[in-house]
C-alpha cells in the first residue's frame, strides 16, 4: 500500500455504526478495509495512527458558490480545511458558462456581490466544457484544491438566449434554451440550477423550466432549483417545484431547503409531509440545508424583479431615478418585493457582509437599520446609497431564520450538506468556513439531533448518490480516496459571526485521491482537486 490508516474508527458512509479497521489506499484508491481481527493487516510505505480518529469519506458540499475561488486561491483552505473533497458549484441559476462576451460582462456585475468582479481571472472559456477544462487545469496545470462538479446556470442561459427581458421564450429562443442546456451536459454538467428569485431567471414559465427539465432528465441529471419563495409563498413554491419535476420525468434536489421569515415559523413539518407524500409517490427528491439561522445573499437580491429588467446597469439607472426608486422602496417596505420573498423588509435584519469598495468599509458589520440610524436617516436612504456607490456589490446576512426549522429538515432521509457559502467580502457568513465541523460539533456531538453515522451518510453517500459517483462518498475497496479523519470529541466550526474566517479545529486530515491536502492540521501545497463531469 502506498499508505495505512491504522486503528480508525470507520464511519462508512452508508449510516451503519462504526468499526474499527486498518484502511489501505494505492493507486489513489481504497485498496484495503481490514475490520479489527479480520485477516493480516496491510502494511504500506506510510502508516498513520487514527487511533481515537473517526475515518470517514470526504464531505461533499451540495450547495457552494466557489465558482472563481478555485481559480484564484489555490489554497481554499475554507472548504479544504472542513474536510471537504467536492464541491457543486454553478448554483442558484447564476455563474459563468455558458457565456459570450456580451453576457460574461453583464453576469460578472450582477454577481459580483458573490465572487468580486473578477477582475483578477482570465476569463479564457466561454462552454461549460472549456470551463471544466480550466478547472482542470488550476494553478500552472496542477488542479485545483478540492473537486469541483457543476450545474448549468438556467439564469446565465436564459441571459445568452433572450438577455434580461420579462417575458415568456419564443419557440427559437426556447429551442436554444434547450440546446444549450444539452450541450452542457454532454460537456459534463450534472444537472441544471435555477435562481427563481433572482433576474433574469426568475422571468421564466413553468412550461419553459419543464422543457429544460425535459433535457436534464434525458442525461440522468438533476434540477436544483432556489425556488421561488422562501418567505410567504413558500410552501407553494416548493410544491411548484414538486409538480414541474414530476412533470418533467426529473429529479429535483432542493437548494437550501429552509422554512424562513416570521410567516414560517415551526411550519417545518408542512414541508416535510409535501416531501413525504411525493416520495411516496415515487418522486426522485433530494435537498440541502446549512446549519445555521441567517441566510446570505445580495442586497441587490432584495430589490422587485421589474427593477432589475434589462440588466444591471438598467437597475442602476432606476435607483437613480428619484421616482423609480421611490417605487422600489413602496414595493420592498409595505408590500413585499418578489426579490424579498414576499415579505416587507425589516431593515434590522438585514446585515452588510461585505463591499466592493473599501471606501464603504464602514457598513460592514451593521445592519441598514443601524447605519441609518447613525446617519439620522431612513433606511432606504441608507440602502439606495450603498447600492449605487458600490455599483450593486454589497453582500448581506439576512437574519429570518428559526432553530427549530433547521432541525427537523436536517432530521430528514433525503438530506444532505450544503454550505451556500459566499467567500468573498470582508465578514461572510461563518457557514462558508464551518458547516461541516459545525454539523459535526454542534448538531451531533453537543444536541444529538443527528447520530455520528446518520449525519456522515448525509454528508458523503446521499449526495454521491444524486450526482450519480459511482465510486465516491463511502469507504468501500476500490473508491476513491478522499477521506477524512477527525476527532469526534473535538470536532468543531471555528468560524463565528464576529470571526468568520476562523478554521475549524479537529479535523487532522483530508486526503484526495489518497493525497494529503489538510496533514496534521495544516494545509499541504497538493492540488489534487479536478473537475468532476457527469457519468
Amino acid at each position: 500500500m502506498d499508505l495505512v490508516i491504522r486503528d480508525a474508527q470507520v464511519v462508512d458512509g452508508t449510516g451503519r455504526a462504526r468499526f474499527r479497521a486498518d484502511v489501505g489506499v494505492a493507486g489513489g484508491r481504497i485498496a484495503a478495509v481490514v475490520p479489527e481481527g479480520g485477516g493480516p493487516r496491510p502494511t504500506g510505505g506510510r502508516v498513520v495512527d487514527a487511533d481515537g480518529l473517526v475515518l470517514s469519506p470526504g464531505f461533499i458540499d451540495m450547495h457552494a458558490h466557489s465558482d472563481l475561488a478555485l481559480l484564484r486561491d489555490p489554497d481554499h483552505s475554507a472548504k479544504a480545511a472542513q474536510g471537504v473533497t467536492l464541491e457543486v458549484i454553478g448554483q442558484d441559476g447564476l455563474s459563468y458558462a455558458p457565456v459570450d462576451d456580451r453576457t460574461l460582462a453583464q453576469i460578472r456585475t450582477a454577481i459580483t456581490g458573490w465572487n468580486g468582479d473578477g477582475s483578477d481571472i482570465d476569463f479564457t472559456w466561454r462552454t461549460v466544457g472549456e470551463f471544466l477544462d480550466r478547472l482542470d487545469h488550476g494553478f500552472d496545470g496542477q488542479g485545483i484544491a478540492v473537486n469541483a462538479a457543476y450545474l448549468i446556470p438556467q439564469g446565465t442561459v436564459r441571459m445568452l438566449a433572450l438577455g434580461w427581458e420579462d417575458r415568456d421564450a419564443t419557440p427559437a429562443e426556447l429551442a436554444r434554451m434547450k440546446e444549450l442546456v444539452a450541450e452542457g451536459l454532454e460537456q459534463g454538467a450534472v444537472g441544471l440550477s435555477s435562481g427563481l428569485t433572482y433576474t433574469p431567471g426568475m422571468y421564466a414559465s413553468d412550461a419553459e423550466l419543464t422543457e429544460l427539465c425535459r433535457i436534464v432528465a434525458a442525461y440522468d441529471g438533476y434540477y436544483c432549483p432556489h425556488h421561488r419563495s422562501y418567505g410567504a409563498g413558500a410552501l407553494r413554491a416548493y410544491e411548484e417545484m414538486v409538480a414541474l419535476t414530476r412533470e418533467a420525468g426529473c429529479a429535483l434536489h432542493l437548494a437550501h431547503a429552509t422554512m424562513n421569515f416570521g410567516v414560517n415559523k415551526g411550519r417545518a413539518p408542512e414541508l416535510l409531509a409535501l416531501l413525504d407524500a411525493a416520495l411516496a409517490e415515487g418522486a426522485d427528491i433530494t435537498l440541502d440545508t446549512y446549519p445555521y439561522l441567517p441566510g446570505c445573499t445580495t442586497l441587490a437580491a432584495m430589490l422587485p424583479s421589474w427593477a432589475a429588467e434589462g440588466g444591471p446597469e438598467a437597475a442602476l439607472a432606476r435607483l437613480r431615478d428619484d421616482a423609480e426608486a421611490e417605487r422600489i422602496r413602496h414595493v420592498m417596505e409595505e408590500e413585499g418585493a418578489d426579490g424579498c420573498h414576499g415579505v416587507p423588509i425589516n431593515w434590522d435584519t438585514i446585515e452588510i457582509s461585505g463591499v466592493n469598495d473599501p471606501a464603504l468599509s464602514g457598513y460592514v458589520g451593521k445592519t441598514v437599520a443601524a447605519s441609518a440610524r447613525e446617519r439620522g436617516e431612513a433606511p432606504w436612504v441608507t440602502a439606495r446609497r450603498l447600492l449605487l456607490d458600490d455599483h450593486l456589490g454589497p453582500t448581506i446576512l439576512q437574519h429570518v431564520g428559526h432553530e427549530e426549522n433547521v432541525q427537523a429538515i436536517m432530521k430528514h432521509p433525503v438530506h444532505t450538506g450544503g454550505s451556500d457559502g459566499i467567500l468573498h467580502g470582508a465578514k461572510p457568513h461563518p457557514r462558508a468556513y464551518g458547516t461541516f465541523p459545525h454539523y459535526l460539533g454542534r448538531y451531533v456531538r453537543e444536541l444529538g439531533v443527528l447520530s455520528l453515522e446518520e449525519c456522515v451518510a448525509h454528508l458523503t453517500a446521499r449526495p454521491a448518490a444524486r450526482l450519480r459517483l459511482p465510486d465516491r462518498g463511502r469507504i468501500r475497496e476500490g473508491y476513491r480516496a478522499d477521506l477524512v479523519l477527525f476527532d469526534p470529541e473535538t470536532v468543531a466550526a471555528g468560524s463565528t459571526f464576529d470571526a468568520p474566517r476562523t478554521l475549524p479545529t479537529g479535523i487532522p486530515h483530508v486526503l484526495i485521491d489518497g493525497r494529503f491536502i489538510i496533514e496534521d492540521g495544516r494545509r499541504t501545497d497538493v492540488l489534487a482537486g479536478r473537475a468532476i463531469r457527469r457519468a
